[in-house]
């Protein structure tokens, strides 16, 4: 018996078989054809909208559960608050290096003219693009809300992810039992709009294919170029902070880089051929073990790293919303890359355990919301994270080990 196709198998068959269609089409040229895109068109932006509605409702009351989870996290001992505080920074760092070398690498090599423009036609639709702060004294003004309600029902997402983080430390803080219960309320309450998402990633090959149809009928041949320029930068950025993770460890963790790669090689492979920080636990364990970390570093601190640290996706996340905005021409003031970079980390944490579709929208769209970036070409964009969410998890993998071990050599001698 055959197994059944992955969702993002399906996603992506939906996404090959519509742009091939409108492809089709469009050299056909039938007569019927406008009637027809008037038909997908609103389709593909109905099954956008069912996908954009969950992600306010979504990320604040994750956000609660995750900061609140966090925060009893720091107070279980010193070794955990050492470990929030480096999957923090290194996460910041994550977000930062995506904004500077995907900014960079459009530089040197834009996004080919054709490919964009047709892009852009194919998905005006969508493209409403929110205007910069008009100065650095209004966006600092803007970072919290005087009305949170507002601040949600007008997609204002900093000052809303900012209201949530206070308000998770705070039920952190509030009494044993009072806080709990509220944990638990929104957890139910993100436990509801995930079956909700679920629901929009069941018709998603039906969504992603009417969209495609369109943009395949009007774009022609030079999407399928545009999007594998769209692997390529952001590949090459996950493979580029990946790299960082072993000098990095030699510096902070005092840990020799050919010892290390040996080690959490297995690991890697793992993390690779599963798509699964979770599956590859077990290995992440072995690898600790060749690195001698002590037993009891291992048992706190992987876990903690396999719930809260996902130390490639940030630099994804923002790679994907300054390649947005380059697609759609929008400028991104120091303002914008600072809120990126700060909601980054943020999203990471509130998207842990999610599957991939659905992180993908609840972590990026938020970001580009934030950014001034428009949304419409992450449908598109999610189609085709196979592969380069196959180098996520090698990162995260290969950090979460760096991690732990550098917070158990991080005060002995180097090793040999």
């Amino acid at each position: 018996m055959k197994a059944p196709l992955t969702p993002a198998t399906r996603i992506l068959l939906g996404l090959a078989l519509g742009l091939a269609a409108g492809i089709a089409l469009a050299a056909a040229s039938p007569a019927w054809l406008p009637s027809l895109l008037a038909i997908a068109e609103p389709i593909g932006n109905l099954w956008l909208k069912a996908l954009t509605m969950t992600v306010v409702p979504l990320v604040f009351s994750l956000l609660v559960t995750g900061i609140a989870s966090t925060a009893r996290h720091a107070l279980a001992g010193r070794l955990a608050m050492r470990a929030l505080w480096w999957f923090l920074a290194l996460m910041l760092f994550s977000a930062v290096f995506g904004e500077v070398v995907v900014g960079a690498m459009l530089q040197a090599w834009p996004i080919p003219a054709a490919a964009g423009e047709a892009l852009r036609a194919g998905i005006a639709a969508n493209a409403t693009v929110v205007p910069p702060p008009a100065s650095v004294g209004t966006w600092l003004l803007a970072i919290l809300p005087s009305n949170p309600l507002k601040a949600a029902a007008e997609d204002q997402m900093l000052p809303l992810v900012m209201f949530a983080l206070v308000f998770g430390f705070a039920v952190a803080r509030i009494e044993r039992v009072q806080g709990p219960r509220l944990s638990t309320w929104f957890q139910a309450v993100v436990d509801a709009l995930l079956v909700m998402v679920e629901w929009v990633i069941l018709v998603a090959p039906l969504g992603v294919a009417a969209l495609a149809l369109v943009l395949g009928a009007r774009a022609g041949i030079a999407v399928a170029g545009a999007l594998a320029h769209y692997v390529a930068l952001i590949v090459a950025a996950q493979v580029l902070i990946i790299a960082l993770i072993y000098p990095l460890l030699a510096v902070l963790g005092r840990v020799r880089v050919r010892r290390f790669a040996r080690a959490v090689a297995p690991a890697q492979a793992v993390a690779a051929s599963t798509q699964s920080s979770l599956a590859s636990l077990p290995a992440m364990v072995e690898s600790s073990q060749a690195l001698q970390v002590p037993a009891s570093t291992t048992a706190l601190v992987l876990p903690m790293a396999v719930s809260l640290f996902r130390f490639t996706g940030p630099v994804a996340n923002v790679g994907v919303v300054v390649y947005s905005a380059a697609l759609f021409d929008v400028h991104l003031s120091l303002a914008h890359l600072v809120a990126g970079a700060l909601l980054a980390p943020l999203m990471s944490l509130a998207a842990v355990g999610l599957p991939g579709q659905v992180s993908f929208f609840t972590s990026i769209a938020p970001i580009c919301v934030a950014m001034g970036v428009p949304v419409g070409a992450l449908p598109l964009l999610l189609a085709v994270e196979t592969i380069p969410d196959i180098f996520r998890t090698i990162g995260n993998v290969t950090a979460d080990v760096a991690v732990t071990a550098g917070l158990a050599t991080r005060n002995e001698p180097p090793t040999s």
